[in-house]
C-alpha cells in the first residue's frame, strides 16, 4: 500500500517548495478574474457581483503572494498556515454551494485541486517532522 507521502513527487513535498506551488496556484487563480473577466466568467458562470470577484480575486494574489515569499526553509510553516486556511475556505465555499446550484459545478474542479493542496500539506508537514 502506498503511503501518503509517497502519492507526491518527493521534490514536491519539500515545504518551501510547496510553498511556492500553492503560492503561484492563489496568484494565478487570483489574477484570471482581475485580468481577463470574460474567460473566468466563461468557465466558472456570470457572476451578479463584479465587485466581489474584483475582491477574491485581489485577496488571493495577495495571499499567493504572502505564501511565494515564504517560501524558504525558514518560513514555510507561515505558508502552510495561510495555504491551508485560503484552500480550506475554498473548499468549504466549493462543497457548499456548488449543490445548491448557486455556483456552477465547475467549481469541484477547484475543489478537487484545493484537497490535493490540502493533502500535500498534511505530507508535506509528515515528511519534515519525520526527517
Amino acid at each position: 500500500m502506498t503511503t501518503a507521502p509517497d502519492r507526491f513527487p518527493s521534490r514536491l513535498l519539500e515545504p518551501a517548495v510547496l510553498a511556492r506551488v500553492h503560492g503561484a496556484f492563489n496568484m494565478a487563480g487570483g489574477l484570471w478574474p482581475l485580468l481577463h473577466l470574460r474567460s473566468f466568467e466563461a468557465v466558472f458562470g456570470p457572476k451578479a457581483d463584479r465587485w466581489l470577484e474584483h475582491t477574491v480575486g485581489g485577496l488571493l494574489t495577495g495571499l499567493g503572494w504572502a505564501q511565494w515569499q515564504a517560501g524558504t526553509p525558514a518560513d514555510w510553516k507561515h505558508a502552510r498556515r495561510i495555504g491551508v486556511a485560503t484552500a480550506g475556505t475554498l473548499l468549504a465555499i466549493d462543497l457548499v454551494y456548488v449543490p445548491q446550484g448557486r455556483i456552477r459545478w465547475t467549481y469541484l474542479f477547484d475543489a478537487a485541486e484545493e484537497i490535493a493542496l490540502l493533502a500535500a500539506w498534511a505530507a508535506a508537514s509528515t515528511r519534515h517532522a519525520a526527517s
